[in-house]
């Protein structure tokens, strides 16, 4: 359990930087009139950057041997 917060570091960083960016995109280009539906509100901006900035962060995660090995062994069969 003492190792749950250093495993998913990665994530947490790329959720926290999507939200700046999400945040940052409404408001330097954001959508004035409202018809743009991911910039116009700052919520959706704000959870639309953190899920695309977790699974960017999440891409660069290392597998564990034990992955790889099952892996290799079902793209076999």
């Amino acid at each position: 359990m003492k190792n749950l917060p250093r495993k998913h570091l990665l994530k947490i960083i790329g959720i926290i930087v999507g939200a700046v960016a999400g945040f940052s995109y409404y408001h330097f280009i954001g959508c004035s009139n409202g018809t743009c539906p991911i910039s116009s509100n700052p919520y959706i901006s704000i959870v639309y950057g953190a899920v695309i900035g977790y699974l960017l962060f999440d891409m660069f995660k290392k597998k564990s041997p034990k992955q790889s090995k099952t892996t290799k062994n079902k793209e076999l069969i």
